[in-house]
């Protein structure tokens, strides 16, 4: 379970990647493209090309945690595509 506490770090992929990544895939992504550590506590989260589904990945002190959502019949609001990473806030996770 994630908890999105305020002292939680949430960051945004900006570009969307392959979703046949997995724990490990998604852990390498966050050290190559974003340029952080996978390991800190903070949440990634990563969308797919149709905007209809997110990855999550945090590590929650005893692992890797992944998260998969698919929404049915809609989409993410999701910023303009660009290279980067976005930061969030929690109240702006949970909305």
């Amino acid at each position: 379970m994630i908890a999105a506490g305020a002292d939680l770090k949430i960051y945004v992929a900006m570009r969307p990647i392959d979703f046949r990544c997995g724990h490990d895939g998604l852990a390498a992504k966050v050290q190559e493209m974003l340029r952080l550590d996978p390991f800190s506590g903070a949440a990634f989260v990563f969308r797919s090309k149709r905007a209809d589904r997110i990855k999550i990945l945090v590590w929650d002190r005893t692992g890797l945690v992944l998260v998969h959502k698919r929404l049915e019949g809609c989409k993410f609001v999701w910023p303009t595509i660009a290279d980067g990473v976005m930061r969030m806030s929690p109240a702006m996770f949970a909305a």
